[in-house]
């Protein structure tokens, strides 16, 4: 039964930014009566009148009917104290990201509003305990986490501190779906799921270009066309501000004790410090400039289709590429493959990276002419690939590989030698850190997936993507890794190996 708030109980929300306001709407729209109160003078009558106008156009664009548009926008009321709170049920604070300032103004609310009210913050990175902590009553406060825009973005993280009352919790995540929105619990822990688990998507980008495996324009192609994410990580760095993500990082960083796994840049930093913050200040990893030509990725130009082509075994990679060479109408063999290869080509070796180095692999293996593709979410429908040569290779096998990758319709991105290419790595530092939320209870497997697919548009959840992948092969790769390192930053979850011990899945 559900138990979420009745629609004749009195929202508020306290902060009338791009947040606030966004807040506001959904609830009014939900069917609330909204109080929004702001302490910049003239700010939340404004965000008002910004919230009607975009019900209207909302009304105008068929997405709302007029009926629903008008009766929201007249729910919508800008108040100017604290004190016209008082009678509210739920009262959400979206404000500056302080501690002490949310403190202030929950020990403020606890004394207007009544013991049945509901305490809210919409912090991103503050531990919901901590604000809680000046409260004369803590297990009222509850984190309610939306994503900008609140309106649009359909995730909301339900954020519990050491003293929330679970019931209240609940309240909220009931509350939060009959606003439409897909509620997922969280325990109060530095960067709650999304913030947390997301940090892996800039930090191996951040280290490929450190250590040259590509430049940005090419790494993010290859994100988005072989792994199928909206945006590379550097655009949407770019996108999202570089003082604002480096500020999250160093934020989770802190709160882990400086956990390598959270490590901040020094790529990012230099950035930072040049005011060279993103789109906002017209320069980031890219230039937004007017004039400014946006570079594009390096793509291998044209090499022959190899005369002898054989597809190995019935891997993904393997079945993906017959298919597509067959819809090309290019000939080739099939062959069994022992050792994980899934193409020869006039000589090269192909296999899919499990972590290590071409080059490193080429000399433990003994086949010189030895090269890796990157991890594609769907090898079918891919239309770039990265790919690592073993520095063992000779040229006429690199381009063999390339000609038979190309035939079967890939844009090829050659990368430096580097262990994981981008994907893998990527993906599987990905799943480690949303099973190491799992395995210690920040929150379960099916929140972990729906979280960062809602909140930050990943193609697929973390730990299902694993689960197709395979749990031992990312514990492979993360092994790997580690071994090329040296470095606790790849260290496997506990959840992972316990998964792959019982061979079963990551959402077992």
């Amino acid at each position: 039964m559900s138990q979420a708030l009745s629609l004749s109980t009195p929202v508020a929300v306290v902060g009338a930014g791009a947040m606030g306001a966004g807040i506001a709407q959904v609830a009014a729209v939900a069917g609330h009566p909204v109080r929004l109160l702001d302490n910049r003078p003239g700010a939340a009558a404004q965000a008002v009148a910004g919230i009607r106008a975009q019900l209207a156009k909302l009304a105008d664009k068929g997405k709302l009917t007029p009926e629903a548009a008008q009766a929201a926008s007249v729910r919508l009321c800008a108040v100017a104290t604290s004190a016209e709170l008082a009678g509210c049920g739920l009262v959400v604070e979206a404000i500056v990201e302080n501690l002490e300032v949310k403190r202030g103004l929950f020990r403020e609310l606890e004394a207007i509003c009544g013991a049945d009210c509901i305490l809210a913050t919409n912090t991103s990175s503050i531990s919901v305990t901590s604000i809680a902590a000046g409260l004369q009553r803590p297990e009222r406060l509850v984190g309610l986490h939306f994503f900008n825009p609140a309106p649009l973005m359909a995730l909301v993280e339900i954020v519990s501190g050491l003293a929330t009352d679970r019931q209240l919790a609940e309240v909220l995540f009931d509350t939060a779906a009959a606003w439409g929105k897909t509620p997922v619990y969280a325990k109060s822990t530095p960067g709650f799921i999304v913030n947390r688990v997301a940090r892996p998507y800039y930090a191996e980008g951040l280290r490929l270009l450190q250590e040259g495996a590509a430049d940005c324009a090419t790494l993010d192609a290859v994100m988005r066309e072989a792994g199928a994410f909206r945006m590379g990580p550097f655009e949407l760095m770019d996108m999202i501000g570089h003082d604002v993500n480096f500020a999250v990082t160093k934020s989770v960083w802190n709160a882990f004790y400086n956990d390598p796994r959270f490590q901040p840049s020094l790529v990012q930093q230099e950035l930072v410090e040049a005011g060279f913050i993103g789109r906002k200040s017209g320069r980031g990893f890219y230039d937004y400039r007017a004039g400014a030509e946006r570079p594009q990725p390096r793509t291998e130009a044209a090499a022959a289709v190899p005369a002898a082509i054989a597809i190995c075994g019935a891997s993904p990679l393997a079945l993906a590429l017959a298919d597509r060479l067959q819809a090309a109408g290019v000939a080739f063999t099939r062959a069994a493959s022992t050792d994980g290869r899934v193409a020869e080509a006039n000589g090269a070796v192909l296999f899919q990276t499990d972590g290590r180095s071409a080059t490193q692999r080429a000399a433990e293996t003994g086949i010189a002419n030895l090269l890796l593709v990157d991890l594609a979410l769907d090898y079918a429908k891919a239309s770039r690939l990265a790919l690592a040569v073993a520095r063992q290779a000779d040229a006429a096998a690199s381009q063999a590989a390339i000609g038979l990758l190309q035939a079967a319709g890939f844009a090829l991105s050659v990368l430096r030698d580097v262990p994981g290419l981008p994907v893998m790595r990527t993906v599987a530092m990905l799943a480690n850190e949303a099973a190491d939320a799992v395995n210690q209870g920040v929150c379960d497997a099916a929140a972990a997936d729906a979280a960062m697919r809602l909140g930050v548009n990943y193609p697929r959840g973390p730990l299902a993507w694993a689960d197709a992948v395979g749990a031992g092969q990312i514990r492979t790769v993360l092994a790997h890794l580690a071994a090329f390192y040296g470095e606790d930053r790849y260290r496997v979850s506990p959840l992972i190996q316990q998964a792959v011990f019982a061979g079963g899945s990551l959402h077992d």
